[in-house]
């Protein structure tokens, strides 16, 4: 499995993709701090960045590198390799590569600026760690969708679909059924539907370790009270290591049953 994450890893370093995936980091942290010229309040705006805009790149690559390497996993297939640790390999590979370009692009920036000397460098931290999650995440949700799916065309459809879901539609229903059952006690649907999507999830967790009182919202007022910021904090992160423990756990059982 390691000879094959690390040619997954190499492969995609080499892609013009992580290039250009890690320029675009690198811009935006030096263009943030440019504009606010504070790490605490370029940590806030680029939270809204990372939460939506890393799982689409995630969702995005796992299923393009999926079926652009098919033939050469079928290669792979051929030998006698154990699939899961093919399939495994190329995961890992592909979210490290990813979280690999999260890190540099926007820490090279912020340290350039200071944030070791900063009273953010707590928040910053945090903000890749739940970046990286995200990566790990919808790589793994997407690969479930490119193995249920041969067709091409309808596996980057139905992924999309999945990344547009989770990061727009799904609130929009929640808020819905907060409008339409708000005379009745919603404090446990709030938390358990928030478990249920980790976009909401890693935002809560980044806003309560911020502990901004105006943006943690009807959800994460309710994670606050329940659990109070650090259990909450450490709730939410043992959710988000659920969310890759699962999809994971479904990609080797699709594997045992697929015939390739």
């Amino acid at each position: 499995m390691l000879k094959i994450l690390k040619y997954s890893f190499y492969d995609l370093m080499r892609s013009r993709w992580s290039y250009v995936y890690f320029i675009f980091y690198l811009l935006l942290g030096f263009v943030l701090l440019f504009l606010n010229n504070d790490v605490s309040k370029a940590v806030i705006t680029l939270m809204n960045i990372i939460i939506v805009l890393t799982p689409l790149i995630g969702t995005i690559f796992g299923v393009m590198y999926y079926y652009n390497s098919r033939e050469f996993t079928e290669l792979l297939l051929a030998q006698p390799i154990n699939r899961s640790k093919i399939f495994m390999g190329q995961y890992i590979g592909i979210s490290l590569s990813l979280t690999l370009s999260l890190l540099l692009g926007l820490g090279i920036p912020f340290v350039a600026y200071g944030l070791f000397k900063s009273a953010a460098i707590f928040d910053f931290s945090l903000l890749l760690v739940v970046g990286s999650f995200l990566n790990f995440i919808f790589v793994a949700l997407s690969y479930n969708i490119a193995l249920s799916t041969e067709n091409k065309i309808k596996g980057f459809g139905y992924a999309i679909l999945m990344w547009l879901f989770l990061a727009v539609i799904y609130d929009g229903l929640f808020l819905i059924s907060l409008m339409i059952f708000n005379d009745y006690p919603l404090d446990k649907f709030s938390l358990i539907a928030t478990m249920f999507n980790p976009i909401d999830l890693s935002r809560i967790l980044i806003l309560l370790k911020l502990d901004i009182s105006a943006l943690l919202g009807y959800t994460g007022a309710v994670f606050r009270k329940f659990f109070g910021t650090n259990v909450g904090m450490l709730i939410s992160m043992f959710i988000l290591i659920l969310w890759v423990v699962f999809p994971v756990f479904r990609i080797n059982r699709k594997l045992r049953k697929k015939d390739f």
